[in-house]
């Protein structure tokens, strides 16, 4: 099909809504619209394609045997179209929001929050997905990412929501009073992970303590019981410092070591048109932002 020889689709929907209608002064007002306009559009629609498609002699001007056969072919497909496109609004409204983020973030901080969330919105169905995995938004599947870095992931539109450093602790407990001064001296300790991610041993590879795991073994834990296994000494754990804010004041773990890099919570969305939920929740997300300081 060549589309650039179709009209424009406002003389189109101008002349449709004539041929429903059956005047100017009705058709104007059904697409809001003065019937100047209507009378223009159908002048500038025939114009187009060479074709009388009104009648004008009498005193109410009429469908020409041309304009009856177009009239038929664009309600029919208009009428298709308005189905069609109620259809898969009412899907996108009928489908729960669905956000991603890692189990210790919506331990953390989300599900404390979301009944905020829930009181404004009680019409939206919520579907939380805590994975460690790196999830990406895509458009019919999930709606808004929450993920940890520096904000830099091509193809996406992202947002800083609550930044944080990665932080080394562990329980008073475990190190007993050992004085650590550098990563290797945790190689004799054991260490927790979050399951499905490698940010501890990644740490170690990073300082330089390659028998790290090896010496002190690793054990392997969803993100949401991470902090409590380190609180109970059970092991050195990497997290957000956000996560532990509570347990260094009172004492519950000691800071070891702390990556102060830029990075933090970002809110993470696909470039095209959020649906009205993943806008309103985006929006919520937004006012509680903390700010970098």
């Amino acid at each position: 099909m060549d589309w650039r020889s179709l009209p424009p689709l406002s003389a189109l929907r101008a002349f449709a809504a004539f041929a429903e209608k059956g005047s100017v002064q009705s058709a104007g007002a059904a697409l809001n619209v003065s019937h100047a306009a209507i009378s223009q559009q159908i002048r500038n629609l025939e114009t187009h394609l060479g074709l009388g498609l009104l009648d004008r002699s009498g005193r109410a001007a009429v469908l020409t045997l041309e304009g009856r056969q177009l009239a038929e072919a664009l309600l029919s497909g208009f009428e298709v179209m308005a189905q069609r496109v109620e259809e898969l609004t009412s899907q996108q409204t009928v489908r729960a929001l669905h956000v991603a983020t890692t189990p210790a973030f919506a331990t953390h901080w989300l599900v404390p929050r979301l009944p905020e969330f829930r009181a404004k919105h009680p019409e939206i169905d919520i579907m939380i997905d805590p994975n460690p995995a790196l999830t990406d938004p895509t458009p019919g599947g999930v709606d808004i990412c929450v993920r940890y870095g520096d904000g830099r992931w091509s193809g996406f539109d992202t947002e800083e929501l609550l930044p944080s450093s990665i932080v080394v602790i562990a329980a008073p407990s475990l190190i007993a009073g050992r004085q650590i001064t550098t990563p290797a001296d945790l190689a004799q300790f054991p260490w927790l992970q979050e399951f499905g991610t490698s940010e501890s041993t990644e740490w170690l590879r990073k300082h330089g303590v390659d028998e790290g795991t090896a010496r002190g073994g690793m054990v392997h834990l969803p993100g949401n019981l991470l902090t409590q296994a380190a609180c109970n000494g059970q092991g050195v754990a990497v997290t957000a410092r956000a996560w532990v804010e509570d347990d260094l004041a009172t004492g519950a773990v000691t800071l070891l070591f702390e990556d102060a890099r830029e990075k933090g919570y970002h809110i993470v969305t696909h470039p095209t048109a959020l649906r009205p939920a993943a806008r309103s929740f985006r929006a919520w997300l937004r006012k509680l932002a903390t700010p970098r300081a």
